[in-house]
């Protein structure tokens, strides 16, 4: 799902408010997401999940399209841990 169609569900079941405050709202919430994952602060929404940072380290990789070996930089990546509540419902619908 992109931005744009979570703003489209969202705004045929929510007609009480503006199409403005339910994109303005979105784009806040993503823009502090990514903020405070910058920090290196951990985001936990109760019955969805956790955002995280984890630290990978340096290593030797391969360049895919010539078998040249390169040297990959230690870096943070985003990590999300589901949680109960999500892991559940997509066992369901796996189903």
């Amino acid at each position: 799902m992109k931005k744009s169609e979570l703003f489209e569900r969202i705004s045929e079941k929510k007609t009480h408010f503006s199409k403005k405050i339910i994109k303005g709202a979105i784009k806040e919430i993503l823009n502090q997401m990514s903020i405070l994952l910058s920090h290196g602060h951990r985001i936990e929404i109760r019955g969805f999940g956790s955002f995280s940072l984890h630290y990978r380290s340096s290593r030797i990789g391969r360049n895919p399209k010539t078998g040249k070996k390169i040297t990959l930089n230690a870096k943070y990546v985003p990590y999300f841990k589901p949680g109960k509540k999500l892991r559940n419902q997509a066992n369901i619908f796996k189903q």
